[in-house]
């Protein structure tokens, strides 16, 4: 699977997660945006931007600069980029990022589905 294909398979298996074009991107939705793949901005990366808890964007990206960043437009919100074209991608980590993402954005009815039954 490519990137592109991994990262679709993940946000698509959330609940209610839609998929539309924006800004010539596949992005996904949970009534807002929560996801953006990013191949766009001509700086040869590949990547995606996220929404993430405070604090986040901050510590991942004094942890770790070659797979994470501040992107442009929504970086002052928080959200976080994840670079997808470095060496040995934890797809583990990111499923676990996009995952907080989605928690960040959902309705709060959707965002308790992903912790199974009460």
């Amino acid at each position: 699977m490519t990137p592109l294909e991994r990262l679709r398979a993940i946000c698509t298996g959330l609940p209610e997660v839609t998929e539309k074009l924006s800004h010539g991107e596949p992005t996904w939705f949970v009534r807002k945006t929560f996801v953006m793949f990013a191949d766009h901005h001509h700086d040869d990366r590949l990547a995606f931007w996220c929404a993430a808890p405070p604090g986040v964007q901050e510590e991942l990206v004094a942890t770790d600069p070659s797979r994470f960043f501040r992107p442009p437009y929504v970086g002052v919100r928080g959200w976080l980029g994840v670079y997808l074209d470095v060496p040995d991608v934890d797809w583990t980590e990111i499923e676990e990022i996009v995952t907080d993402a989605y928690r960040q954005v959902a309705p709060k009815r959707l965002a308790t589905r992903l912790d199974g039954p009460a």
